[in-house]
């Protein structure tokens, strides 16, 4: 697989002004939908690992008992790739930078390419992840049971996740609702970005109390979720600077932002400002008139 990088220099401007941000649930899912039509059906002919050190050190056990093994699906939980076989599940994370992209396994690897997950075909999942807070695990029992994914939420595309719900989660709430909107024990996946550029289509401002909003509100709110979810998950994820989709070409939902990164710009729809506010360790983007 491969794919030009696009030359068009508002993209490499935007790459240089917006910050570096965590791959999220479209991220994720970009690469998921780019690798599963290619994976699955093969076999992992062996593991390189050139640095183990990862966030949790890859061990030689994962190494043993992945290798040989035939890929049967390639699953979405959270911010979490499964690579599932007979034996057991491969848990992948990318942690703050990291990307998996699918190429030759001749292709040289570059400083910050840890790991291959080579195919009986040639080709490889390349694990590239420069600030090495990404993962690589292995579990023969039923993943979803597993440590870190068992206290996740509903996933925020799922039938599971509605208005019902996040009203009944949010009652008595005075957490800022951008920040309850984080919390994976609350919705699986969904990141800063997504939440303030969701928070902007259903009129909300991000430091409004959770347990101040209706049942009304979280329906629209639920529906600018999974609009906003779906239009990144088409356009290939929001590109910052580090992630780039399976195929090494980069996402374009940034082109559209709201919101998020445009501290001081006009806003789309009033012209007004947007203004930012800290919240927690991370800012919060809206517009004072469209959001109340």
């Amino acid at each position: 697989m491969g794919g030009k990088q696009p030359a068009d220099a508002l993209l490499f401007t935007l790459y240089a002004l917006l910050l570096t941000h965590m791959p999220e649930l479209p991220e994720v899912e970009t690469t998921r939908r780019g690798i599963e039509p290619h994976v699955v059906g093969h076999t992992v002919a062996r593991l390189v690992v050139r640095n183990p050190h990862l966030r949790w050190r890859i061990t030689p056990k994962l190494v043993r008992e992945f290798s040989g093994q035939a890929i049967q699906s390639v699953t979405r939980r959270g911010k979490y790739l499964l690579l599932g076989t007979a034996s057991g599940t491969a848990i992948l994370h990318l942690g703050m930078s990291g990307s998996l992209r699918l190429i030759p396994c001749a292709q040289a690897a570059d400083a910050h390419d840890h790991v291959d997950i080579v195919l009986d075909n040639g080709d490889c999942l390349r694990l590239r992840d420069p600030r090495r807070f990404g993962a690589l695990l292995w579990t023969r029992a039923d993943p979803q049971k597993h440590k870190l994914l068992r206290d996740l939420g509903p996933e925020p595309l799922s039938p599971d996740f509605s208005g019902d719900y996040l009203f009944e989660k949010s009652r008595r709430r005075k957490r800022a609702i951008r920040d309850f909107l984080l919390d994976s024990r609350i919705i699986a996946g969904i990141g800063n970005i997504y939440a303030n550029e969701a928070l902007f289509a259903a009129g909300l401002r991000p430091t409004r109390a959770a347990g101040r909003i209706n049942r009304a509100q979280y329906g629209r709110l639920i529906a600018a979720i999974r609009k906003t979810l779906n239009r990144a998950i088409r356009a290939g994820g929001t590109t910052l600077r580090d992630f780039r989709r399976s195929d090494g070409n980069p996402g374009y939902f940034q082109l559209s932002l709201n919101v998020y990164g445009r501290a001081g710009e006009p806003c789309r729809v009033c012209r007004t400002p947007i203004r930012t506010r800290r919240l927690g360790q991370r800012s919060a983007f809206f517009c004072p008139q469209c959001q109340m």
